[in-house]
């Protein structure tokens, strides 16, 4: 066994020793964008994977960020069609970003990934800081999705759904061209925002879209 292969599951390795046999990774896509939704997914992989290793199919799974489109793609119709990883995925959208801000949508579309586990998992590998509001035990780790293959596969689920949505809501509104760059602040979608103005899915507290406040003099 490699040692890269050891350290991915070295987090989940202290859970199943205890016999937690049920952990999940928990990984979100989309915090910063101007426009679209923030997603959480929350995957479990089976703890026997511990003796066997990955499947041939999940060799060389990382962080989202790490992978091409079309390894992630490959990744996501395994992870969702191999019927031994337990997975959720939810979302908040741009009006309830607005309404209770970033980092709470983004805990809560991390709870309600976790919601649809049935039944709730003991215990959670998130990945950075520790959420306050999630609604079962966790392990937070910094660079998470790097290190755990549980985290890991959330993080596939999370950016591949999100960037599916962010498709599908550039056939609504093609004059941003979300295809392209998801709705990060590019200097291109900064100049559509420009000429057209925000549109439905724009999260309007955020910079540049946040009204300025008027200066006193």
């Amino acid at each position: 066994m490699s040692a890269k292969f050891s350290n991915s599951f070295e987090f989940e390795r202290v859970l199943w020793r205890q016999n937690v046999t049920r952990v999940a990774g928990v990984d979100e896509a989309g915090r910063g964008p101007l426009a679209g939704p923030v997603v959480a997914a929350a995957a479990i992989l089976p703890s026997r994977w511990a003796q066997s290793g990955l499947p041939a199919e999940l060799a060389g799974l990382n962080d989202s960020k790490q992978l091409t489109e079309t390894q992630r793609e490959k990744y996501f119709q395994f992870i969702t069609g191999c019927g031994e990883i337990e997975f959720g995925i939810a979302e908040a959208d741009a009006r309830l970003i607005d309404e209770i801000n970033i980092l709470q949508a983004t805990h809560h579309a991390m709870n309600g990934a976790l919601a649809k586990l049935n039944p709730l998992p003991p215990h959670a590998l998130v990945d950075g800081r520790p959420v306050k509001t999630l609604r079962v035990p966790q392990t937070a780790i910094v660079k998470g999705d790097a290190r755990s293959y549980s985290i890991a596969a959330a993080s596939v689920l999370a950016k591949v759904t999100r960037d599916r949505l962010m498709l599908e809501f550039h056939a609504q509104f093609p004059e941003y061209s979300f295809h392209e760059h998801k709705g990060y602040g590019t200097v291109k979608h900064l100049a559509a925002i420009a000429k057209h103005g925000a549109c439905a899915i724009h999260r309007k507290t955020f910079a540049p879209l946040k009204p300025k406040e008027l200066k006193l003099f």
